[in-house]
């Protein structure tokens, strides 16, 4: 049996939500395993609830369950509250509290989408890469932090063990990928990134199988967009795997995309990487895509099921081969679906 926590969130998160639990209640038909789905508020929503945007309860949820299903929190609704209460400040939160240190963010063009990318199709074409960003340490988390009138201060720091860990985690799932990995720094200004470097090379002595390489951050802004078919296993801190991801989100034609998984010692939480996207909330017109594959990603990390991974990522696949297509990835007299019709395509090419 698996217990997951679903935490639907703001703006488009339960629209995109329901249609990942539908796909988790087919593969339990299918696969005939149990799965017990208990539904918390977070963010704007649960701000809305009980004033705070993450209770007590909600992160006490999160620690007794096999993975954390998160949709989007956010929007304007919240943006006029302090900065300690905002939504982002409750992420941030959650994944200091569960020590999610590493946070999985894959780029992968398919096929069928070639024409959504802004980039031309032979230079996106085969792009399959995966982007570990350490999450809970770097300038988000450094002290000290503040502003006044006059100036504005954060601190880039991190601990050896904090770089060593997320190494060895990109290496060891580089054994099982192309085995080359890049790790992004800015070695040639900030001493942070000397030391995230020095740290990654010492841990590299210990999987001599797979392929180091370094880069600074500028030129992996402008490789992801150039040759994105180079990389294999990216690792970077906070700040740089930030943007990057981002980055690398808009050549596959959408963040609608694209999932992320975000894994500690003990926990895991997953999520598509956009936005809560107030402005079509509620319209039944969100790509649940990123979404469901967050639940592929939550079977291979969490649960080691990589045969029902592959199989969520097929139907994906199969989905989008018939010609269906969201609002977001679609091009002129494409068959435009809704949130639940996508879903639905999804959940029948899973079959029974």
């Amino acid at each position: 049996m698996y217990k997951i926590v679903s935490i639907p969130g703001d703006g488009i998160g339960p629209e995109v939500v329901a249609g990942a639990v539908s796909v988790l209640r087919q593969l339990s038909k299918k696969h005939s395993f149990d799965i017990v789905i208990e539904e918390h508020a977070f963010g704007g929503a649960s701000y809305d609830l009980h004033g705070e945007m993450l209770t007590d309860a909600t992160l006490e949820a999160c620690r007794n369950c096999d993975a954390v299903l998160l949709g989007a929190v956010g929007g304007p609704k919240w943006e006029s509250l302090p900065h300690e209460y905002k939504p982002e400040a409750a992420l941030l939160k959650i994944r200091k509290e569960l020590e999610l240190f590493a946070n999985l963010r894959p780029a992968k063009v398919y096929d069928a989408l070639l024409d959504a990318s802004s980039l031309k199709a032979d230079v996106v074409r085969g792009t399959d890469f995966l982007v570990f960003r350490e999450l809970t340490g770097g300038i988000y988390f450094g002290q000290p932090r503040g502003f006044n009138e006059n100036r504005g201060w954060n601190t880039m720091i991190y601990e050896l063990y904090e770089v060593q860990r997320i190494a060895r985690l990109a290496f060891e799932t580089a054994q099982k990928r192309k085995g080359r990995v890049i790790s992004i720094d800015k070695a040639n200004v900030l001493e942070v990134s000397q030391f995230w470097r020095n740290v990654v090379h010492e841990v590299h002595k210990d999987f001599a199988d797979v392929e180091l390489s370094d880069m600074y951050v500028d030129n992996a802004a402008m490789q992801i967009v150039r040759n994105p078919k180079q990389f294999d296993v990216i690792v970077t801190s906070n700040l740089f795997g930030d943007i990057l991801s981002d980055i690398a989100g808009m050549i596959t034609g959408s963040l609608g995309m694209l999932p992320s998984a975000s894994i500690g010692t003990k926990h895991a939480l997953y999520e598509p990487i956009h936005g809560s996207a107030p402005d079509i909330a509620g319209q039944n017109k969100a790509n649940p895509i990123a979404t469901i594959a967050s639940i592929a990603m939550m079977f291979e990390y969490s649960f080691h099921k990589p045969d029902i991974a592959k199989e969520i990522e097929q139907a994906i696949e199969a989905t989008l081969a018939a010609g269906f297509r969201t609002s977001d990835i679609a091009n002129r007299g494409d068959n435009v679906v809704s949130t639940k019709e996508m879903t639905e395509a999804i959940v029948s090419h899973i079959g029974t």
